[in-house]
Order: structure tokens, then sequence, then C-alpha cells
């Protein structure tokens, strides 16, 4: 999410509703394992006009768009974003920023060098401080300020609120070196990410108390040391400006100010055409439009694409002739009509015109999304269950619905823990197993879920029932009276009943016809459908009725709404996952044995998806009828953001039930906001599937753990997750990320998080899809700012090429 933007501790939560509320969710296909080894898998490049310094003109303002204004300016905080993360990009030091490769590299403008001094008997690091850095106020950044945030982060202090500690509750001191320039930083517990910790480095005097550090800081960062300053935020302009730091030793800033907007995603074409944004992420409807002011600015051929571009000549003619008619009161409303679509043929080309002035930026996002399958309860707390409905997507298929597009590779992600591109990355996949029908369907034999199963009495129906007794002793009482009476009688009374039977079978078959009746009317009048469950056996989809009357906005289900929705309050416990099963070899195993147990049965295909009215049914499933199991039909409920940036994400939702149909899998689609996405549903556990993404990370060590660590029951019963929103883990996987997260030596520490990434893949909580597309809107004048991919922004080196460019803003809209 955000990402969807997006892991450290409880920021891991914070991140990641970042990237789910940016709308720029994405996702893709399981087509198995690649076997990518380490070191032959490449990532996506950047795209950001690279230039040099000197053909950088200086001066000028940018204006840079966000999702929203800031919360905060305390990066440590739960509640700050992705626009938290770039405006104290440009603020404050940041020792080990990533570069394009995702691996943290010294930055020589805060440090001189930094490394392991001593192993043995504790872990000690040497800092060693540029001599040149200071803050804005003139003082020098050294061991005190390294001090004050140990000591605010490290969790024994509650007055500090912060959203993590991840690291620093291993630090045993910090003391000054050989001199003020030097920091020693000695760990009580071995710590492999080390060069995680002290970025963003802030003041002391904002970590030193905890007002500052709670309050203070949440609005104004008075002292900061980056090549820019903090010089206003203003909530009603929903501006936050920067301006070039007069005390920055490095390369001086190209820009005179930077000034970072809040702009609503759905309002950014308007903002790029306006010339109020230079730089944006977009989505791909906006980045296919600037394509077409491109392609026809080069040709100069009439729009064809816009209001109106779809008017036939038939249409064309029929409108001017009521325009012009003997009618007035026809005349008059075509005339109107008329006049508003020329308004609005002429506010679209203009915009256009517009466009023409900015390139789409490419690359992929450094964040991935995944299908998160909750096994807290219900079907998925099975593992067999979270295997097969795995095994049933096409990953493939999803990657390149979402990337092949936008021109970008389309290739599934093989890895929870690192990127392609990233040192580490290996596609764990196999563990798990291949794309294959026949196979997820024999998981699920295996599991009980079999073709007629919804038609069965529950276990717990127990023959001879106090009921069944009653009964059973009326009947006898009955046939006792009856020998009593004459034979006239007795026909008489047999043909009563047999009467009254009839009639009573017809009431009850009526009410029954009625109440279908009833449920299809609401249905069509919620604007859905239930896929295989029409009124008539081989009928069509259930017609749509009038637009202007449907509701197309899916309701939560009673079941989704009867969850709990506050975080933490979980049930008593998360299914276990075989520990024996993790690895690659025996998952096969498993899956050849779940498949020969299953041979001679045949799983039925699920119906229940929910669809907006309109839509067509889909292909007939490849089983016949609903899988079920003790009177239950096998379904799911499926939780996707229901707002204008998520169209690619319900678009990928819908192909995953497709998919799942296939194997007898019903899938409930509940379409619910953007801004309650997340934390109502996501974070809480009100959902069986759900899409939402993870940023990455040069720590997965760290940044991982406690995304997959196995849920824990806490003292009053909840459970406790941290941020396993899928609620699937095991000892084991805890076990590999401390062992890794202790492990100073690189090579052996990224074999451990293989290891614990095959085990994440066999226990099926999560399913990685792909990495996201980025697409940044930049004005073509600006160089070295777009699609960053990896790298974190040198925001410095940003600025125009065309020495025009970088003078008024009148100059630079010609």
């Amino acid at each position: 999410m955000s990402h969807v933007g997006v892991p450290r501790g409880t920021v891991r939560k914070r991140r990641s509703l970042a990237l789910l509320t940016a709308g720029v969710l994405t996702i893709p296909a399981l087509a198995g394992c690649s076997s990518d080894s380490e070191g032959t898998s490449r990532g996506v490049p950047q795209d950001i006009a690279p230039a040099a310094r000197d053909r950088v003109a200086d001066g000028s303002t940018v204006n840079w768009a966000v999702d929203a204004m800031p919360t905060t300016l305390n990066a440590f905080q739960a509640d700050a974003d992705s626009a938290t993360t770039k405006i104290t990009g440009a603020l404050l030091p940041t020792l080990f920023p990533m570069d394009a490769a995702g691996q943290p590299k010294l930055n020589p403008d805060y440090l001189e060098s930094a490394k392991i001094i001593e192993r043995e008997p504790k872990q000690v690091v040497l800092y060693k401080l540029n001599q040149q850095a200071v803050w804005s106020d003139g003082r020098e950044i050294g061991a005190p300020d390294f001090v004050a945030q140990w000591r605010a982060l490290s969790g024994k202090d509650s007055a500090f609120w912060t959203a993590r500690n991840a690291g620093y509750e291993r630090i045993e001191k910090i003391e000054r070196g050989a001199d003020d320039l030097q920091v020693r930083v000695t760990f009580a517990k071995p710590y492999a990410d080390w060069r995680s910790l002290f970025s963003p480095l802030y003041p002391k005097e904002i970590t030193g108390k905890p007002d500052t550090f709670n309050d203070g800081a949440r609005t104004a960062l008075k002292n900061t040391a980056g090549p820019f300053q903090l010089k206003s935020v203003s909530k009603a302009k929903g501006t936050v400006t920067l301006t070039r730091n007069p005390r920055w030793w490095g390369d001086k800033a190209k820009l005179d100010t930077l000034v970072f907007r809040a702009v609503a995603p759905e309002d950014r074409t308007k903002a790029l055409a306006d010339g109020t944004v230079h730089i944006t992420d977009v989505d791909a409807t906006t980045a296919d439009r600037i394509a077409l002011a491109l392609r026809d600015g080069s040709n100069g051929q009439p729009l064809t694409h816009g209001p109106g571009a779809d008017l036939t000549p038939a249409a064309a003619l029929r409108s001017w002739a009521l325009a012009h008619g003997s009618d007035e009161e026809q005349a008059e409303i075509a005339q109107a009509a008329r006049e508003k679509n020329r308004k609005a043929v002429a506010a679209y080309g203009a915009e256009q015109k517009a466009l023409r002035g900015y390139a789409v930026r490419k690359s992929l996002e450094p964040a991935y999304t995944q299908l998160a399958l909750n096994g807290e309860s219900g079907p998925l707390a099975d593992d067999r269950v979270r295997r097969a409905v795995a095994r049933a997507l096409d990953r493939q298929e999803l990657a390149e619905t979402v990337l092949k597009p936008l021109g970008l590779p389309a290739k599934p992600l093989g890895s929870h823990l690192a990127l392609a591109g990233q040192p580490g990355y290996k596609d764990g996949s196999g563990a798990l197993g291949d794309q294959n029908t026949k196979e997820a369907q024999a998981l699920l034999a295996d599991a009980g879920w079999t073709q007629g199963g919804a038609a069965e009495k529950p276990k717990d129906t127990k023959a001879g029932s106090e009921a069944e007794k009653k009964d059973a002793d009326d009947k006898k009482d009955a046939e006792k009276e009856s020998t009593e009476k004459t034979g006239a009688e007795e026909k008489k009374t047999d043909k009563d009943e047999e009467q009254a039977e009839k009639k009573a079978d017809k009431t009850d078959k009526d009410e029954e016809k009625a109440d279908r009746a009833d449920d299809s009317a609401a249905s069509r009048a919620e604007g859905l459908y239930i896929v295989g469950q029409d009124d008539k056996p081989g009928a069509g989809p259930v017609q749509a009725p009038d637009a202007s009357t449907a509701t197309h906005v899916l309701a939560p289900s009673q079941a989704a709404a009867a969850q709990s929705l506050a975080l933490l309050r979980q049930s008593s416990a998360v299914s276990a996952v075989s520990e024996d099963s993790a690895t690659a070899e025996a998952a096969s195993k498993a899956a050849a044995q779940d498949k020969a147990t299953a041979q001679d049965k045949q799983p039925g295909g699920a119906a229940g998806a929910y669809a907006p009215l309109g839509t067509a049914a889909p292909a007939p499933a490849s089983v016949k009828g609903p899988l079920g199991k003790d009177g239950k039909t096998l379904t799911l409920r499926f939780v996707l953001p229901s707002g204008p940036g998520s169209q690619s994400l319900r678009g990928v939702g819908d192909r995953i039930a497709a998919m799942l149909e296939k194997i007898g899998i019903g899938t409930e689609i509940t379409k619910v906001p953007d801004e309650s996405y997340f934390k109502d549903h996501i974070a809480s556990g009100d959902y069986d599937l759900a899409l939402y993404s993870w940023p990455a990370t040069a720590y997965p060590a760290t940044d991982g753990r406690p995304i997959y660590a196995k849920p824990e029951p806490a003292t009053d019963g909840s459970l406790l997750v941290e941020q396993n929103y899928t609620r699937v883990g095991t000892d084991h996987i805890d076990q590999l990320f401390d062992q890794a997260v202790a492990e100073l030596d690189e090579k052996a520490a990224r074999e451990l998080m293989k290891q614990a990434d095959a085990r994440i893949w066999a226990a099926a909580g999560s399913i990685p899809l792909f990495q996201r597309p980025q697409l940044v809107a930049v004005d073509k004048k600006l160089a070295n700012v777009g699609a960053f991919g990896f790298a974190a922004p040198r925001y410095q080196d940003i600025g125009f090429t065309d020495r025009q460019a970088a003078g008024s803003p009148a100059d630079r809209k010609k």
C-alpha cells in the first residue's frame, strides 16, 4: 500500500496505508518458478532524464504534487506518510540511501566512513562524519544527535510516541570517538542491518525531549541539515515550501524553491494542464492522455478522442436538425446540449495542448502487490485451501494485464523479501508450485470440499434427535388411533389428509417462488448479481435495470459487517502451517500426494461471485456445480477498494475471481471506500482475500519480520499480528529472521532470507504478484527527476535544462 509507499516495525503499517491510498495498486500472475539465481535478475532502470549539473540552470521554482498535506514531519511517528518521506528527504540527513540497485550506499555528504570495527565480544560501529556537516543553525552534526535519537527510539521511555524501535533497542551505548566527528556505537546484540539506523537523523533539539518529539516536529523543523530548509507550511494553500539552504556544504541546490503541493489523484490532469504542478505521479489514464497529446501535436491532425469523438455523422446531423428545427422547445434543448459539448471539446483540446509540455517517466516502483489470504478463520485457515487458491492463479496473465500495456517488463515477482535487481533476489515460488488447475482441485478435494458437499448435512446433525423421536411417537399414536376407526372412516381420513398435504405443498412452493422473486428483485435493485445463481438453470445473466436507478457500489456483506473492525481484536489462534513441508521438495511431494488422493474426485465449480449489473457472465467453469462441505458452499469474501484510482486493481480482482471459479471457489466481492480499505478491513482482518502492497527494503531481516512473523495470543485473548495481516506464520520462519538479523556476514544473511522466503511461499498466506508500475508526469524541461525506481532523489540536482524555463511561470507555460 504504497506504497501504495511502504516497512519498519509499525512504520510498515503506516507506509502500506500510504501505498493503498495512492490509488496505484496493481497486480499479476503465478507462472511458477523461473529460478532466477542471485545476480542474474535485472531490475528496470530508473527514468529521470539525467543531466550533468553544468547543464542545469540555477534558479526557479518547482511544484511537486503529493496526495495530501503531511500530518507530521516526524518520520518516526505512526501517521507519517509518503509526503513526510519526500519532504524530510530534502531536509534531513540520510546516512545510507538506497541506490539504483536497491542497496544501501554511504552518503558522502554526511559520512566519510562507517564500518564495523569490532565483532567480539560485542559489535561496534564507528561513524566518521563529514567535517563540513552542520545543522542550519551552524552547530556541527555529532554524537549528541545520535544519542538523543537512540534514547527516543529505543523503546525504554514510553513518553516518546514512536512507531518503531527496530535496531535501536539493540544498542548498548553511544560514545564520542577520537574526536567530535567520530561516533562509536556499541550493540548489546549483533545487528546486521545497522545501516538502517539514524536515517533520517533529527537534531537533538527535536529528539531530546518528548514534547518536541511528539508535538513540535509535527508541523515545524527549525533546525535541518539538507540542501533545502523549511520555509513554511500552509494548510490553507495545501503547500509545504522549501528554500535553498544557505549553510549547505554540498553541491548547491539548483532550484531556489521546491514546493510540495497537495493534489488529489483525480485532479492531477487539470493541475498539469494549468501548470500548477510540474511533477506528479499519474495513473494509466492520465499517462495515455499525455501520450495522445504528444502524438496529436506532432501530426497536426484533429483530435479523434475526448468529448464528442464518438459522435457519428448521423447523430451529428440529427443534433443540427433539432437545433434548427421548428419545435422551439426541442431546439432550445438541442442548442444547449451542443453548446455544452462545444465548451467541453474546447476545454479538452486546450488541456491536450498544455499536456504536450510533459513527458511520462516510467519505471517499476520499489514496492510489490500481493494477494493476501487471511488464514485466521474460515476455509483459508486450512493451508490446503490457501495452496489451492495460489495454484489456481495465472500470475503471468495478471502481470501482463497491468504492466504490458505500459511497456514495462511483465514478469511475476518471485520473492517476498527482495525485488528483481536487488542483491539476494531469487525466485522462491517453487516451494509452493507452478500454476496447476488439476492439482488445485485435488487440494480442495483433500480438504473435504467436494461437488455436492453444499447439500450434505452438517457433521454435528445426528440421527435420533429429540425431534425425530417425537415424530416417531406421534406416528405410533396416530396408528393406534386409526385402528379403532371403521374402514370407511379410515378412507375418508386418508383422503382428507392427502388433499390437505397437497394444498400445503402448493402453498409452500408459492411462498418459495415469491421469496426467490423478492431476493432477485432486491439483488437487481442493489446493482448486483450472483454468478451461477440465476433464477433458472441455464439462463443468462440477470438483466440490468435502467442505469439511472441501479446502484453499482457493493455494500459489505452481512458476514463481513459482523467481523471485528478493531486492529488486534482477533480470535484466539491462527492455523499453524506445517513446518515439515516448507521446502520446495516437500511441497512438490505433498502436491503429488494430494493429486493421487483426489484422483477419482471431481470438484465442482462454485458460483457466488458478485459483479456489477450489466457485466457479462463469465465463461462456464471447468467443473460442475459449487464445491461445498458440511452443507456450506466454498465462498470467499474478496475486499477491493472502490475509488477512481483503483480501476486497475479491481480489474485484477475480477480476473482472480474468474480463475478461482474454475476450481470451484466462489468469491463475494465487496467494494469499500479507499479511506477505510486498509484500516477497517486489512488491518482488522475483515476479509478473506485482499490486494495491497508492501514497499521494497534494503533490510529484509528487520523490515520483513513484522510482516511475516507468527501472530501470538495476547494476555487479553486477542491476537497480536504486528503487520502480518494474513495471520499466517510459523516458528521456523521467525527463527530464520532472528538468525539473519544477527548474522554479520552479508552473504550468509541473504541465504537465510532465501530460506525464509521459501517457507513463506509454502505457507501460502501471501502471494506476490508483481512489482508496481511507477508513472510520473514531469515537465519536459526538467532534469534529474521522474521515476526513480529504487534510488532516493538527489534534490540538489533537480532543475530546468532550459535557461528560459528557469525563469517565470509564464515563460515555462509557453
